[in-house]
């Protein structure tokens, strides 16, 4: 069975010409004004020849810095909880958690996009992309080799953001679309400890 694409840990298109919004600016407003997010997301990977090849729903939240978790729902249940210090990956089929230092864990990741420090620049090269249908995009490439992803674009609307596309090192494209999103609400630290449950293996990296 195919497994849920753990975007945010591990490790776009071609842009026609037109008029270009301030994806950048977006982004770093969102940065700079976002302390903390939680929100609806729908997933869906595309291989090379744009077939679907997975499709899954679920919540996400994150707390600056580097505060996050992400619970896939619908149709497989995993989740990704990062408490600052250590990422755990907890795949409920195979009754197996992975736990990472953060520090492995994020490099130029998705996460760190989003839940991040103040160095993203160190990271990621940004570039202004189209604005289509209201949404600023910015594109954002790892500076970093061996990332697991080629590229990532980011779409704005006012001040929200709406939607995430990856590519990664396979070519296959990611695309994540956020609905229900609420900017700065009061987030319990507590929401982002993660609790092995009983019975689960443990595997440290």
């Amino acid at each position: 069975m195919l497994k849920i694409k753990l975007f945010v840990v591990v490790s776009l298109a071609t842009f026609s010409c037109g008029a270009f919004a301030d994806g950048v600016k977006s982004l770093r407003d969102f940065y700079n004004q976002t302390h903390a997010m939680r929100a609806d997301f729908s997933q869906i990977v595309t291989d090379k020849q744009g077939r679907k090849v997975q499709e899954v729903q679920g919540e996400m939240q994150l707390k600056r810095p580097n505060k996050f978790r992400w619970d896939y729902n619908k149709p497989y249940e995993q989740q990704i909880v990062s408490d600052g210090k250590q990422v755990w990956l907890y795949d409920t089929e195979l009754a197996q958690v992975t736990v990472r230092a953060l520090s492995k864990a994020l490099g130029s990741s998705p996460a760190a996009l989003l839940a991040g420090d103040d160095t993203l620049d160190k990271s990621f090269k940004f570039t202004n992309a189209n604005q289509n249908n209201d949404i600023d995009w910015v594109k954002a490439e790892p500076k970093i080799e061996d990332s697991g992803f080629e590229s990532i674009l980011l779409g704005f609307k006012a001040g929200e953001l709406k939607e995430m596309e990856l590519i990664d090192s396979f070519g296959l494209q990611t695309k994540i679309s956020f609905s229900k999103i609420e900017q700065n609400p009061s987030l319990d630290n507590k929401t982002f400890l993660f609790k092995t449950p009983k019975g689960v293996d443990v595997v440290k990296e």
